[in-house]
């Protein structure tokens, strides 16, 4: 079988290139008995055993096709000694980071959601079973781990207490407070309160108002997220519903008027 390189420089792959450029090495956590060193596994690491074991698989044997992502059946039908490579395999970790995603975005939206719903909890979050459902299936897409969906989702379970200053300054005009006062009234005429409801409103909305969607949806963004991360407007309103929408609206205007 051939060495598995370090990522940069020459020679094996090594713990010490793992601890310098930030990546596990080891499959479990691991405790030295001698010195007590502790290394982080894979597994603590949050990646999924069968994105591991088809990491595993691609360094140092191809399949002669253009498909990198294998199941353990499909591993087992075409893995042959015959495409193991003589030469050495050099590790990259972002292509670890990729086989994990490609695993997450393909689980069941439920089953992800069961997942997160233990780092909810350990963040004192108690959240209906299928709003974490939507949630997941909305920003799964922008995560390598589990425990990357808090950064992408957060803002559906926590109102922002700040707003991105550099937004404020750039984007909240002095009649942006009164613009969006007019939103809230068109937005509480809405009995179906979907995305695509919203974009129409919203779009009727600023056509009514002579306004450019660049004049209303920044600062709309800024009111419910606190910056410009996060899906689509419409998909997070949606999510957050009318009554929290307002809210969020009614709060950014009081908080960057002071």
């Amino acid at each position: 079988m051939p060495l598995t390189l370090k990522p940069d420089g020459k020679g094996k792959l090594s713990k010490r290139d793992g601890d310098r450029l930030g990546f596990p090495v080891f499959p479990l956590e691991w405790n030295n008995p001698q010195t007590g060193e502790k290394s982080s596994g894979y597994r603590e690491s949050g990646y999924f055993p069968e994105a591991f074991i088809n990491i595993l698989a691609f360094l140092g044997w191809n399949p002669g096709t253009e498909q990198e992502i294998f199941s353990m059946d499909e591993l087992t039908k075409a893995f042959s000694l015959d495409r193991v490579n003589k030469a050495g395999s050099r590790f990259d970790p972002e292509k670890a980071k990729w086989y994990n995603h490609q695993y997450l975005i393909k689980k069941d939206n439920r089953e992800l959601a069961e997942m997160y719903q233990s780092v909810l909890k350990g963040k004192d979050i108690s959240a209906d079973s299928q709003y974490v459902e939507k949630v997941v299936g909305l920003i799964k897409e922008r995560a390598n781990f589990v425990n990357d969906l808090w950064e992408q989702s957060s803002l559906f379970f926590e109102a922002p207490e700040e707003y991105d200053a550099k937004m404020v300054k750039k984007r909240w005009k002095e009649n942006t407070p009164e613009i969006l006062n007019k939103l809230i009234l068109s937005l509480n005429d809405i009995e179906t309160f979907n995305s695509e409801t919203l974009e129409t409103q919203i779009k009727a909305f600023l056509e009514k108002n002579e306004l450019g969607m660049g004049q209303v949806m920044t600062a709309l963004r800024l009111t419910l997220v606190g910056s410009g991360r996060g899906p689509g407007v419409f998909e997070i309103m949606e999510l957050l519903g009318k009554e929290e929408v307002v809210r969020r609206i009614e709060k950014a205007i009081e908080t960057i008027k002071k």
